[in-house]
């Protein structure tokens, strides 16, 4: 869908990477209402999207659940 903007709100938490995963998901929760924070183990695999998902934000963690990568909403 080229051109799809997800509502208005704050959609990536850079300041996230490195932190635990469960701080990161309540701070991403707290700092935007829109979105649901769910923790994922590296490695898992998830359904790929074929629409945006404009409510969701993956929260990547390794085996000692440091945030692995940058979340961003979809």
């Amino acid at each position: 869908m080229a051109g799809f903007q997800c509502p208005a709100g704050k959609d990536s938490w850079p300041e996230l990477l490195g932190a635990q995963g469960t701080d990161a998901k309540a701070v991403i929760e707290s700092e935007n209402h829109l979105v649901k924070a769910e923790i994922v183990q590296e490695g898992t695999i998830v359904p790929a999207d074929l629409v945006p998902v404009c409510d969701r934000v993956r929260v990547w963690v390794d085996t000692c659940g440091t945030v692995t990568r940058v979340p961003t909403i979809g």
